[in-house]
């Protein structure tokens, strides 16, 4: 109850608002086609400041003056928040509503497009705006729903592992490509970023860009693809070797990378001998500058039948180091080939120990597709595998070398198209990329492909067929009727 009772019609109509935002049917708020507004959403102008807190229960008067409320239905949780409008929530009002271009809008308001889908996918967060579901899913013959797996059926973010650069200041003794391809021009660069906006775009998806090469840092105009990166609204991330505090404030100045990865391949004696004196050191120096700018670091390990006993004890002296510490099988491509991988027989009593040593460090973290097995079989929940999707090859990314050739998988040779020759729409939806989303056919009757698959490139690279046989380390399929 308001004590000046001048405000308590305008307190009623907000009230009223509310309680008809309560009784509106969750079912209605359904996406159309691109961007939509909620169908919920009121917006009242009122005679008086501070009355949506009272008609959320808080004690406090209003005041004199004008203000613009919102009234909506959360589309995914259901509840009802009233607020005042903000600047930015009556700009994507707008937006949406009249259908404004966003590159028109950002270049009449003189801001990035950038920064207009950063408070668009805001307000989708908030529930005032509804995103049509993404059309990038799975198909449902080749992957039924045979258990509660929803959340692998269809990605909402897309990734372009960008190997920008072949040039790298290492010389690892596993490098899978030291090939020497066309540098990447600048202007080419940028009609690889406005194509893959419209990608996105034409998919309703949220775009990431992971900058990788060689080493990413060392191509000439990297700040500058960066920016204009940022400029686009992708999220942006990077793969590459450690770097200078300098440099990493220069890249946080243009936008805060969502992660960095580098690599150790064992401990120090290890790791120094593949990927060069003083390397290891190097890195737990650049895990510092990360973990003081609040970057989140991931370390990722390519595991060998030489480094596999050394996993566990590195994890130990990563534990404060780092947010993430994951491998992933050597791939027996390029250089890498003349190691020796992991031995299969040893593989399993390997996942189990990793399994039970991740339950006391908070840094080790899932990765191989093939947990997923072991969890099923021992009735545990699944996790994402690989790339959140299990096998995400052509599926939630792809990877573009700097000679424009698009592949399924940068640890394989696996290429679908040239993306300065074919659009990346067209590259995704081709036969190729549909025959590599659809996995091999010796997984076709396992209860969890959708969540597995193991790993084309180690078939691969085992010399079998990634579209027939199975992944050489894998016990073999499960059944809903059977654990194997």
């Amino acid at each position: 109850m308001i004590r000046n009772k001048s405000f308590q019609s305008e307190l009623d109509r907000l009230q009223e608002a509310v309680q008809s935002c309560e009784a509106f049917p969750a079912d209605w708020i359904v996406a159309g086609d691109g961007y939509s507004v909620n169908p919920s959403l009121e917006l009242l102008e009122l005679q008086g400041i501070g009355l949506a807190d009272i008609a959320l229960g808080k004690e406090r008067e209003p005041e004199p003056g004008e203000e613009m409320v919102l009234v909506w239905k959360h589309p995914r949780s259901h509840a009802v928040y009233c607020r005042p409008a903000l600047a930015n929530d009556l700009l994507v009002l707008k937006l949406v509503h009249e259908t404004i271009d966003l590159t028109q809008a950002a270049r009449e308001g003189d801001v990035t497009v950038g920064a207009l889908e950063a408070v668009l996918f805001q307000a989708v967060e908030d529930g005032l705006i509804i995103r049509a579901p993404s059309l990038l899913c799975r198909d449902q013959d080749t992957y039924p729903t045979t258990f509660s797996d929803e959340e692998y059926r269809s990605t909402p973010v897309f990734t372009l592992q960008w190997h920008v650069t072949q040039a790298c200041d290492l010389h690892c003794k596993h490098c899978y490509d030291r090939s020497d391809r066309v540098s990447l021009p600048f202007d080419k660069a940028l009609a690889v970023l406005d194509d893959m906006h419209r990608f996105c775009h034409q998919n309703n998806i949220l775009g990431q860009i992971t900058f990788t090469g060689g080493n990413p840092l060392m191509y000439p105009r990297f700040k500058d693809l960066y920016q204009a990166a940022a400029d686009r609204g992708f999220m942006l991330a990077i793969l590459g070797n450690p770097t200078s505090a300098s440099i990493m404030d220069e890249i946080i100045a243009v936008q805060h990378p969502e992660f960095y990865q580098v690599s150790l391949e064992g401990l120090e004696a290890h790791n120094d001998a593949i990927r060069g004196e003083g390397h290891y050191q190097r890195i737990m120096a650049f895990l510092d500058i990360l973990r003081q700018r609040q970057i989140y670091s991931m370390v990722m390990l390519t595991l060998t039948q030489a480094n596999y006993e050394q996993v566990i004890p590195l994890a130990e002296q990563l534990r404060d180091k780092t947010d993430l510490f994951v491998f992933n099988r050597l791939t027996l491509f390029g250089e890498g080939a003349a190691l020796k991988p992991i031995e299969p027989a040893v593989y399993e009593d390997f996942l189990k120990r990793y399994q039970e040593a991740a339950k006391d460090n908070p840094v080790m973290a899932f990765k191989d597709n093939l947990f997923n097995r072991m969890n099923h079989c021992a009735q545990n929940s699944l996790f994402g595998g690989c790339a959140g999707f299990g096998c995400g090859a052509a599926f939630n990314f792809v990877s573009l070398l700097p000679d424009g050739e698009v592949h399924a998988c940068r640890k394989f040779p696996s290429l679908m198209g040239n993306i300065f020759k074919t659009s990346l729409q067209e590259i995704y939806q081709s036969e190729k990329a549909k025959q590599y989303r659809g996995g091999s056919a010796a997984c076709a009757d396992c209860t969890i492909k959708i969540a597995c698959r193991g790993c084309m490139a180690v078939v691969a690279g085992h010399g079998l067929d990634p579209f027939v046989d199975l992944d050489p380390y894998c016990p073999g399929i499960v059944s809903s009727d059977k654990d194997n």
